[in-house]
């Protein structure tokens, strides 16, 4: 029998994630969205594209949570988009609510699913989804690293002429703004990428790295990314279903790794049939902790702003 992945919100990423997974044919997928033509018409679409492509699963779209019952993965993307302007931190109040609805749902239908989040602000709507779930902390998961390295190796491998394959990049920290890059953790084919880059003109990587969201919201004016959230966020079910034990930054609950706790925060984890298997703990130099400290810092003060209803710091 093929596994089950659910995907909440039938908007670009929520789409574009059952595309991929289709596609790659991981899964049969129930795209979930209150407007239930949006879902269906997505769904049998993708269906339909199916013949072509190559692909054989089951697509179906609904609003009714009892179509997505007994899932092994569920993708939240569902929220408030982020428009030109708008930092992560200012859709606290309005996807809280929104996250903690359909945590509920889920908590009902598929009570023994891994949970992988992507609505923004990511990393405090993960501490947020754990803290309602009450699932295991390996269950739940919060997809943000994931696309910060790839659009960092994007860069890199863009400013160096190879190929993106052979950029390997591990980061750490909250999502987007509060990344903390590693570059000594950076390599092109086993060589420190310094060996390519200036110090100088990598920072400048960096910060376009961090900046990446909102460099496509402006350029898009309406929207924001889609094709690059949703395959990262499909690499994570790719090594949970098919225990791949990838090793990713992954938002994973920290209980004292890096001197953080009690927040879900960006860390190297092993991904696997057990979803967050390990997490690796990185010697870090001062300043790397430093960066650490202050990223950790901004997470908690998003989780902060949560809704005093919800309690979770």
């Amino acid at each position: 029998m093929r596994k089950k992945v659910t995907v909440v919100g039938a908007g670009f990423v929520g789409s574009t994630c059952a595309h991929w997974i289709a596609a790659k044919q991981l899964a049969d997928v129930v795209l979930i969205d209150i407007f239930e033509g949006v879902a269906k018409g997505k769904a049998l679409d993708l269906s339909q594209a199916g013949p072509v492509e190559g692909y054989d699963v089951s697509i179906t779209g609904s609003s009714d949570y009892a179509e997505a019952a007994n899932s092994d993965v569920v993708i939240l993307t569902s929220g408030a988009p982020r428009k030109p302007g708008m930092t992560r931190e200012d859709l606290v109040a309005v996807n809280a609510d929104i996250t903690a609805q359909n945590i509920e749902a889920i908590k009902a239908t598929s009570p023994n699913a891994f949970l992988i989040v992507v609505s923004n602000p990511m990393d405090t709507m993960t501490t947020l989804a754990h803290k309602l779930s009450g699932f295991p902390k390996e269950r739940v998961m919060g997809q943000g690293g994931v696309l910060d390295a790839a659009r960092y190796r994007t860069f890199i491998a863009h400013e160096i002429g190879c190929s993106v394959e052979d950029v390997h990049a591990m980061l750490m920290g909250g999502h987007g703004d509060e990344m903390v890059p590693l570059p000594r953790f950076t390599t092109v084919s086993g060589i420190p990428v310094t060996e390519f880059i200036s110090p100088e003109r990598l920072q400048e990587i960096v910060d376009r790295t961090k900046q990446g969201g909102a460099e496509i919201v402006k350029l898009l004016e309406k929207g924001s990314a889609y094709y690059a959230p949703s395959a990262a966020t499909v690499a994570m079910v790719e090594s949970i279903l098919l225990d791949k034990k990838r090793v990713m930054p992954v938002a994973a609950l920290c209980e004292g790794e890096y001197g953080v706790s009690g927040i879900y925060f960006g860390v190297p984890v092993v991904l696997g049939a057990g979803g967050i298997e390990k997490i690796l703990e990185l010697p870090l130099t001062a300043e790397e902790q430093d960066n650490v400290n202050r990223s950790s810092a901004l997470v908690k003060a998003s989780c902060a702003a949560l809704p005093v209803k919800y309690g979770v710091i």
